[in-house]
């Protein structure tokens, strides 16, 4: 036994070790909550404040892929402008910046979020602008390496799939099917008490 967590104790080790090795800084990253090619997504952005002097997060400016349709999030101490390009009917970028008393602190994240018509494509890039309120400014544009691993300042990347053939049906399918099956269990328990009791009934009588 003392040897089984004396080898815990050195996985522990090792994988702390591993962990303080990392790297400090992070990327901007972009989620949503589907991707579906041609689809109305809800896409987030996660934006982390590396600075090495502290200085806050003022702004973030998002390239958008040539979206039709685009709605900006509220997010108090947040401005958000967005880029239409009326004559081609396309959403260009999406700017955010921070009101004197925002910003995104040093050692913190903030999320941004816009609601958008993805593109017809394989995959959807956001390349993105991170400014400090320093002066610095960091650029999230660079495409993957030829040999597919990821270069230092990747651009935020969705990989699109085609849709189901009824989101909301089969949304709702599983709630239905769910309260179907609780509905039936109840029913089972119910009748199995029901005979626990009538036997019981008859031995007492």
């Amino acid at each position: 036994m003392a040897l089984f967590w004396r080898s815990v104790a050195a996985v522990a080790m090792s994988v702390t070790a591993v962990a303080g090795a990392a790297p400090a800084w992070a990327h901007v990253t972009v989620s949503a909550d589907h991707c579906w090619r041609g689809g109305v997504a809800i896409v987030t952005f996660m934006v982390p404040n590396e600075s090495e002097t502290g200085s806050p997060t003022t702004g973030l400016t998002v390239t958008l892929p040539n979206v039709t349709s685009a709605h900006t999030e509220l997010m108090p101490g947040w401005t958000a402008h967005l880029e239409h390009d009326v004559a081609a009917g396309a959403f260009r970028s999406v700017s955010w910046t921070a009101s004197p008393a925002a910003g995104i602190p040093a050692d913190q994240f903030a999320l941004f979020r816009i609601q958008v018509n993805l593109p017809d494509t394989a995959t959807a890039s956001f390349p993105a602008v991170q400014t400090y309120a320093d002066g610095k400014v960091v650029r999230w544009d660079q495409p993957p390496l030829a040999d597919g691993s990821e270069p230092e300042h990747p651009a935020p990347l969705l990989t699109l799939t085609d849709a189901v053939a009824d989101p909301g049906q089969t949304a709702s399918a599983s709630p239905d099917g769910a309260t179907r099956w609780i509905a039936a269990g109840a029913l089972v328990l119910s009748g199995a008490s029901l005979a626990v009791n009538l036997v019981r009934r008859r031995r007492s009588g």
